[in-house]
């Protein structure tokens, strides 16, 4: 594990206003280096942002980009020029070295600016060469090493509900970036992590982005926080499937996807009544086993879950994919070719065909049947999503609370921008079939018949459920009876999938 000392925060919120000052922003950012250069760093490509530095010569913002995001010496006084440079010296966030008979200082840690949520400027702080389109990419064969923002970073802090709480829990924080988000509506933030640097680099991104401090407790899963529970939950953990515990940020150091399931199966304990955990995570597709009832399984009593799986690789693909993030494809041929042997014979040894990756949500429920949903959904969606993710379970407690006969009686609503799609062959006098389509949150579609495309139609909160399916009976020509007794399963789909919101009644307005 690195033992390189870390910079103190003491003197961070000075830095902080150097470096807002300067526009070292994300929004500084993209103005500097022009779209095409701002994507590359995002692929680890530093040509193009070394290029576009070079244009605008040497003032504050381009040295700083040249500091923190490229790794590159900087004249003293150019840095001078940016930042308290004595303070960052003695502070640890810069080094002074001579470069060909000349005076430069160096960073010591990636300084990633952050655009928060309601136009925040933040400051991800990790291991030099570590963040998403750091100058040496992800890739780093040190055990402790940690990382900046990634794809998986902002895919959770999107989903994650953001509603005013007390407490919150980041379990496995890495460099903050969730501890960051939850201290802007939670009272109380705990960050815990094995690795003992993650929690100084959480400490530096939540001093740099002027966020309150946190709690920092060491350690491996719930140990470190006893029996405390909390009103949110969030993990982004190192779940990553491989034989071995070789990279502390995404190796659980247990076998097959157990890490995954024991943190699920034991976050219900430490939730306090209505709250939500989120997680995302990796799980085996075995051969023989169906991986809905798999991951169903994990999921703790007195608890609703929502499961989501967002994409699936067969095990070649997947080893390929962490060998890379590993640097492995960088060592000697017959090296490579042994580790991804190690990775095969895992899971060949384990019965795994593919691995599956996705989003878990909990809440601590007191209903006799908690509601547990497991599905596939490959497709893109609109993030943010927490408040999907609230208007999910909204509707899940909804439908738990009505039959069939109360559903007749409720009042629905077409959810905002949900448009209808006739499909067949041109010329055809009627459609093949009805697609209802949204275009916001999960952008989710489904196939109805005609009797539930003019039902949703219909739906704008002034008739009931069943006084509508009586008028379509009408037109129709169909037994109203008939038609009241076998539609309520297609209502629940529809508003299960977010298609209807149930609404008040006239009356109740």
């Amino acid at each position: 594990m690195s033992t390189t000392s870390l910079p103190t925060p003491d003197r961070a919120a000075a830095l902080r206003t150097a470096l807002l000052a300067a526009g070292f922003t994300a929004d500084g950012l993209l103005d500097l280096l022009g779209a095409p250069a701002y994507a590359a760093l995002a692929r680890s490509e530093t040509v193009p942002a070394l290029r576009a530095a070079r244009s605008h010569g040497d003032g504050p913002l381009a040295s700083l980009v040249r500091l923190f995001l490229l790794q590159s010496p900087v004249p003293y006084a150019h840095a001078a020029a940016a930042l308290p440079v004595e303070d960052a010296l003695a502070d640890g966030w810069l080094r002074r070295e001579a470069a060909d008979g000349e005076d430069t200082v160096r960073a010591t840690v990636d300084v990633r600016p952050y655009g928060g949520p309601d136009g925040e400027d933040w400051f991800i702080v990790s291991d030099l060469g570590c963040a998403v389109g750091g100058a040496g990419g992800i890739g780093s064969r040190e055990e402790g090493v940690v990382l900046g923002v990634g794809g998986a970073s902002t895919t959770l802090a999107g989903i994650t509900v953001r509603v005013p709480v007390g407490s919150a829990l980041d379990l496995g924080t890495g460099s903050g970036l969730q501890a960051l988000h939850a201290a802007q509506h939670a009272t109380r933030v705990t960050a815990t992590d094995v690795n003992p640097r993650a929690l100084e680099f959480t400490r530096l991104t939540l001093a740099l982005s002027g966020a309150p401090e946190a709690e920092l407790l060491a350690g491996s899963l719930f140990e470190p926080v006893g029996d405390a529970t909390y009103d949110l939950i969030v993990s982004n953990p190192p779940f990553v499937i491989s034989p071995g515990a070789r990279l502390t940020y995404r190796d659980g150091g247990m076998g097959g996807d157990d890490l995954c399931r024991t943190l699920v199966q034991q976050a219900g304990a430490h939730l306090n009544p209505g709250g939500y955990a989120q997680f995302l995570g990796n799980w085996q597709h075995v051969e023989g086993e169906d991986w809905h009832d798999r991951v169903r399984s994990w999921v703790p009593r007195g608890c609703d879950a929502w499961i989501v799986q967002r994409d699936v690789q067969d095990v070649t693909q997947y080893a390929e994919l962490w060998l890379r993030d590993g640097g492995d494809h960088r060592t000697d041929p017959a090296e490579y070719a042994r580790r991804y042997e190690d990775w095969l014979d895992e899971f060949e040894a384990r019965g795994t065909k593919a691995v599956g990756f996705g989003w878990i949500t909990l809440r601590r429920t007191a209903a006799a049947e908690p509601s547990i949903v497991v599905e596939e959904w490959p497709h893109s969606v609109e993030q943010p999503l927490g408040d999907a993710v609230l208007a999910h379970f909204a509707r899940q407690d909804y439908l738990r609370e009505h039959d069939d006969a109360a559903l007749l009686a409720g009042y629905f609503q077409l959810t905002e921008e949900v448009v209808q799609e006739q499909v067949g062959a041109p010329g055809a006098e009627d459609p093949e079939h009805v697609v209802l389509r949204q275009h916001r949150g999960m952008r989710r579609a489904t196939k109805v018949d005609t009797v539930g495309a003019g039902f949703a139609g219909v739906c704008d909160g002034s008739l009931s459920a069943g006084r509508i399916l009586d008028a379509i009976a009408q037109l129709v020509e169909e037994d109203p009876v008939v038609l009241r007794d076998r539609t309520p399963e297609a209502i629940r789909m529809l508003v299960e999938q977010g298609f209807l919101d149930p609404v008040p009644g006239p009356a109740a307005r």
